[in-house]
């Protein structure tokens, strides 16, 4: 059986999933054709219920959740691994209401992040999170990285204003949901688990080669360091990679409630699985 399979180049991605798309495990029988994008693509793939499991930004579980069921297995967060609020001017202490932020895409745990922190905050432009840093590089404004940025953006010169994720712990004492992995409800629950499973041996068989780099892993990654590709993995796969677990769960649960605050909701629908 085949199943379509979308996730990021980013290193904790293809960490994760690298032997189970490359045959390095037993499938049992399943086989995944591959689509990567970036996260809010991703996002806007599942919303028009393209893939049968992708990884999505725990914002946009909300608006997913009717349609996708979240696996245990295969989740981006943690305490200390939030997006970071970055400008060229080191003065900038507070941020100003003329002020343009750039954001990784409107349904990321980033901007959800952001809005928690900035709730009045308008001046907003949208891009691709690899393209953030040379905004604010040219001057045109302060901007929200994620992935492989968080551990470059120094080395160019630029320069922390806030740290999202640590203000979200600080305010809400959860760890920070940031993506997850959810697949149709459609499929039977029984072949859910057994995708979940076999997730979280792809984590637990690469586990065991690293730190070994795979050529999968570095041949999709845009930053080729491999000290930066390896603080990337060592960051977002985690404990919580492998098993969601409760405070995990509550972690997401809170999110939602969040998210469902700020943009409207339906409260009474926060069921994960």
């Amino acid at each position: 059986m085949e199943l379509s399979l979308s996730f990021s180049p980013c290193p904790n991605d293809t960490f994760i999933f690298d032997a189970l798309v490359n045959g390095k495990i037993d499938t049992e029988g399943l086989s995944f054709k591959i689509v990567m994008d970036d996260v809010e693509g991703l996002n806007h793939a599942a919303l028009k219920g393209l893939p049968d499991i992708s990884k999505i930004s725990y914002a946009a579980w909300p608006r997913l959740s009717s349609q996708y069921a979240l696996l245990s297995a295969g989740s981006a967060l943690g305490r200390g691994v939030g997006p970071l609020l970055i400008t060229a001017d080191r003065q900038l202490k507070d941020l100003p209401e003329d002020l343009v932020v750039a954001l990784p895409g409107e349904l990321t745990t980033a901007h959800l992040l952001f809005t928690y922190a900035f709730p009045g905050h308008q001046l907003k432009q949208f891009m691709r999170y690899d393209q953030i840093q040379e905004f604010v590089l040219s001057g045109k404004g302060a901007g929200v990285i994620i992935h492989e940025n968080r551990f470059t953006y120094p080395s160019l010169g630029l320069h922390l204003m806030m740290d999202l994720g640590s203000y979200w712990e600080k305010k809400t004492g959860h760890l920070i949901p940031l993506g997850g992995i959810v697949m149709k409800k459609s499929f039977p629950s029984a072949l859910r688990l057994k995708v979940d499973e076999l997730i979280r041996k792809s984590i637990e068989y690469n586990r065991k080669m690293y730190p070994a780099l795979s050529e999968f892993i570095v041949c999709h990654a845009q930053e080729m360091d491999e000290t930066v590709m390896r603080n990337h993995i060592d960051l977002y796969v985690n404990e919580y990679s492998e098993n969601l677990g409760l405070e995990g769960e509550s972690a997401i649960r809170n999110l939602t409630l969040i998210h469902d605050s700020i943009y409207g909701g339906n409260p009474e629908n926060n069921s994960l699985y």
